[in-house]
């Protein structure tokens, strides 16, 4: 699924919202979970689970084409967790 049928699918849901409002509050919440990511906080999300930002330490690396050893600069990188509810409804026990 993509970002534009997330919003159709709500639209529908909803006759009584235009769907540029509910484009609107799909790219808040979106943009929300983004910056409290991007601060350095983790989202959670009840049922569903949680995004955080991991490290990744700066380590020696190869360039696959010549094979030869490159520094890789430290990163953060997102991390998802998935929460109870969703991980029984992808395994069929809920």
């Amino acid at each position: 699924m993509i970002k534009s049928e997330l919003v159709q699918i709500i639209a529908n849901r909803n006759p009584h919202l235009y769907q540029r409002d509910v484009e609107n509050i799909v790219n808040a919440v979106l943009d929300e979970i983004a910056e409290t990511l991007a601060q350095g906080n983790r989202v959670e999300l009840r049922g569903f689970g949680a995004f955080s930002v991991k490290n990744r330490p700066a380590r020696e690396g190869r360039n696959p084409r010549t094979g030869e050893t490159v520094m890789v600069e430290e990163k953060w990188v997102p991390f998802f967790k998935t929460g109870k509810e969703l991980r029984n409804r992808l395994n069929g026990a809920g």
